[in-house]
């Protein structure tokens, strides 16, 4: 895959890992989101369109272009935006290095959980800046693992994740991305860029975030890289079947999980 590696993988899985994510995930990154009717979006790296359905039902009446350099991606992100009953989206492949749109095509530009996989991301960013009108604007998603955060700690735990970003930054990518937006943006070349940090906290009175993002989502995604991770001799099975029992324990009753997401908007 051209400049970009998914340290995840591509399993049944791993699609509805991203579903939960993105439902449970809704109203923290995308409330704010809300393109005009006759918006011209393109959403650069929709993979398998988890993301884009909420922005469509976010924005009814723009009219949002996908791409992502996966047909078997596409093809997937297709059936649930047709599942979903959406029209305003139209799907392209591409690579986000080499789209073939002419200069001032889109009026936004929007990228979730996209930059955190790729080998050059500022230049992903800059070659994404010519697409956009003069002050059209970019909003740009990502997580950081080193954020994570839970109750009761646990060093087994603490090293599953940290596993899991070396594994990422082995492949090209970067877990800790989301604290270098703001020099990423600026340094494409975006004005008035501004970043709002989106914390993610779950305890014991808030059950649909337990399920929905401690288990589901961030809990999944750690433990989808265990074979590699073990394989690679990063951690004994054992110790790793004990970090990953840890981070559900922070699921518990008494247990507490906080992570944050950084979300930056800018213009050309």
């Amino acid at each position: 895959m051209s400049g970009r590696s998914y340290v995840h993988g591509y399993t049944a899985r791993e699609a509805e890992r991203l579903s939960d994510q993105a439902e449970t995930l809704a109203g923290l990154l995308h409330g704010d989101t809300r393109y005009p009717a006759g918006s011209r979006v393109l959403e650069a790296g929709c993979g398998t369109g988890a993301q884009t359905v909420i922005l469509a039902r976010n924005c009814p009446e723009a009219r949002i272009t996908s791409v992502d350099i996966s047909e078997a991606s596409l093809g997937e992100a297709k059936m649930r935006v047709q599942d979903a009953g959406i029209e305003n989206v139209t799907f392209e492949t591409g690579d986000i290095f080499d789209l073939r749109y002419e200069p001032g095509s889109f009026d936004h530009i929007f990228l979730c959980f996209v930059l955190e996989h790729l080998e050059e991301p500022r230049r992903a960013l800059e070659r994404l800046r010519p697409l956009l009108r003069e002050r059209g604007t970019i909003t740009v998603i990502e997580g950081d693992h080193g954020s994570a955060y839970f109750h009761p700690d646990s060093a087994h735990a603490r090293r599953t994740i940290g596993c899991l970003v070396t594994l990422q930054r082995e492949m090209g990518g970067n877990a800790l991305i989301g604290r270098e937006l703001y020099p990423l943006a600026t340094g494409a070349g975006y004005r008035d860029v501004h970043v709002s940090p989106r914390m993610v906290y779950a305890d014991g009175s808030r059950p649909d975030l337990i399920r929905g993002f401690t288990r589901l989502t961030f809990t999944a995604m750690v433990e989808g890289v265990g074979d590699n991770a073990v394989s690679r001799g990063m951690m004994s099975r054992e110790d790793w079947a004990r970090g990953i029992a840890d981070l559900y324990r922070a699921a518990g009753p008494d247990g507490v999980f906080c992570y944050t997401f950084f979300k930056a908007t800018g213009r050309k």
